[in-house]
């Protein structure tokens, strides 16, 4: 698993969302990304955690920052989770934990 320090290049990745699309960090070139990692949808914290975003969602769009969160879920759980909290922002399924290792978070 990597470590990553300020500064370092933020790791490529090809993931699937809640839609079932793939979304690539090239997807995001040029504009400021925030990537949050949750262990798993429908969790107290991680409930709390997405629902924060959310309810912040304008004020972040407005500092032009997007939002994915990515947890090792599947895409129908993710849309469900999205479905149930009203969540603005895509919800990747790392499902085989690429990007969760790539990224260190595990």
């Amino acid at each position: 698993m990597k470590h990553l320090k300020v500064g370092d290049q933020a790791p490529d990745f090809s993931v699937k969302n809640e839609k079932g699309e793939t979304v690539t960090l090239a997807d995001f070139k040029g504009q400021k990304l925030a990537i949050y990692f949750y262990p798993k949808d429908m969790t107290p914290g991680c409930t709390n955690q997405a629902c924060n975003l959310t309810d912040n969602y304008s004020e972040l769009q407005e500092e032009g920052i997007a939002i994915v969160g990515v947890s090792a879920d599947d895409e129908k759980r993710h849309q469900k989770f999205i479905d149930k909290y009203s969540i603005p922002f895509p919800l990747l399924a790392d499902v085989d934990k690429k990007m969760i290792n790539d990224y260190g978070v595990w």
